[in-house]
């Protein structure tokens, strides 16, 4: 067996940013962040950090999501997410939280790294799925410099 648990490929080292309206069910939460992986080739083994808006920090279904996959989320305050130059930025998302990006600034600034010094660290920008009841989750992923 390989180092990486049989795999055969290197671990990467990704943080992911969740958003999500409220109330979305961990199910919902769960297979996006799972489809966002898959398209980069990637799994929840390869996951070093996950946050979020501290909006966020009692939404059940985030929580839930994330304590399934053994993973502790970390939640940054508006202000700071806000600085986060995006690609995707939302007035809709400002009204709503005080930021324009939740799910992208907060991958970023998870995974220490920005933009403007490594132009290819958002992986996957802004991956939004929508769950049978109609609530939304998003899910950016930014690679974490070596």
């Amino acid at each position: 067996m390989s180092a990486d648990g049989g795999a055969g490929r290197a671990l990467q080292r990704l943080a992911l940013g969740l958003g999500c309206d409220r109330g979305t069910p961990a199910a919902t939460i769960a297979q996006a962040i799972d489809t966002a992986l898959a398209s980069i080739g990637a799994s929840r083994r390869d996951v070093v950090t996950v946050a979020s808006i501290t909006l966020k920090a009692d939404e059940a279904g985030l929580l839930a999501a994330t304590a399934a996959a053994g993973w502790t989320p970390c939640f940054f305050p508006p202000q700071a997410l806000a600085v986060i130059a995006v690609p995707n930025p939302s007035e809709t998302v400002r009204k709503y939280t005080g930021t324009p990006s939740v799910s992208e600034a907060a991958a970023l600034l998870a995974a220490g790294t920005d933009l403007a010094t490594d132009p290819g660290a958002l992986r996957v920008e802004k991956h939004r799925l929508r769950g049978p009841d109609g609530r939304n989750a998003t899910v950016s992923i930014a690679r974490m410099p070596a």
